[in-house]
C-alpha cells in the first residue's frame, strides 16, 4: 500500500511542477531571441518617455490651472469668466464636429 501511495504523491507533483519547469524553460528560451537595445540607444529612449511625461505634466497643468481660473470667474460672475466660459464650449463642440466627421 505504501508505494502505490508514494507513487501516486510523485505523479501528483509531477503534474504541477511539470508546468510551471516548462513555463520557465519556453520563457529563457524567447528571452535568447530578443534584441537587447544598447546602453545608449537605452539612455536615448529614457529621454524621450522622460520629455514626453514632462511635455504632457505641463500641459495638462496648464489645462487644470486654465479650467480652475474660468470656474473661479463664473463662480464669482465675471463676465471674463463667462466670455472663457463660451470659448471653451465653442472649441469643445467644434471638435467633436471635426471628429465626427472624418
Amino acid at each position: 500500500m505504501a508505494k502505490a501511495t508514494g507513487a501516486l504523491q510523485v505523479g501528483i507533483v509531477n503534474r504541477l511542477v511539470q508546468p510551471v519547469v516548462q513555463y520557465l524553460r519556453d520563457t529563457r528560451a524567447e528571452l535568447r531571441k530578443v534584441t537587447w537595445p544598447t546602453r545608449k540607444e537605452a539612455w536615448h529612449l529614457t529621454l524621450i518617455v522622460l520629455g514626453a511625461v514632462a511635455s504632457m505634466a505641463a500641459i495638462l497643468g496648464l489645462a487644470d490651472f486654465a479650467f480652475a481660473e474660468i470656474m473661479k470667474q463664473l463662480v464669482l460672475g465675471s463676465w471674463a469668466g463667462y466670455l472663457a466660459a463660451l470659448v471653451v464650449v465653442i472649441i469643445g463642440v467644434t471638435a467633436w464636429y471635426l471628429i465626427q466627421r472624418e
